[in-house]
């Protein structure tokens, strides 16, 4: 049984019983994923990491870590 066939049978059984009827499969898509991208950035912040950044461009050295010490003579 798909989404959609489960939502049909859920819409008859709420209209049996006279009950609210559930929300349409993927209604609640959007507000999950931005909850789930808010939890991930708490957690971040709890263990001390940077937020806002992607991984790769935080395990990358910055410019001026990389260049050459100047010679002192």
């Amino acid at each position: 049984m798909n989404a959609i066939q489960q939502h049909m049978l859920d819409l008859y059984r709420a209209a049996r019983t006279d009950t609210a009827p559930p929300p349409r499969p993927g209604d609640h898509d959007l507000r999950t994923l931005r909850e789930a991208r808010g939890h991930r950035r708490f957690r971040a912040v709890i263990a001390g990491r940077r937020i806002g950044v992607r991984a790769a461009a935080a395990r990358r050295p910055q410019a001026d870590d990389c260049r050459a010490s100047p010679d002192p003579g």
